[in-house]
């Protein structure tokens, strides 16, 4: 299953979701404290520790085949197409 999904677009959902997700924890920030400055400082922090962690989570997700209902066609489609593995290996 290595490369059907590459670690690019795991970064680039991770970096798109980050947006959305400091956009909101900044204005909850302000909302509840009253100062954007606190807002922007909270999401600012929040900004890379969170994008990190999501990413880690998503690697497990995938790396365990949560939510990849295919799996056994993408071990089907390493195979030469005689049902036989191919002799060289697959990167």
């Amino acid at each position: 299953m290595p490369g059907l999904v590459s670690r690019k677009r795991h970064i680039l959902k991770t970096i798109t979701w980050r947006i959305v997700g400091t956009l909101d924890t900044m204005f909850l920030g302000w909302l509840i404290t009253g100062s954007p400055l606190v807002g922007l400082k909270i999401g600012a922090l929040e900004l890379f520790t969170k994008m990190i962690l999501y990413y880690f989570h998503e690697r497990a997700w995938y790396k365990f085949g949560l939510g990849i209902p295919k799996r056994k066609l993408f071990k089907k489609l390493k195979q030469n197409g005689n049902g036989k593995k191919p002799t060289h290996k697959l990167k």
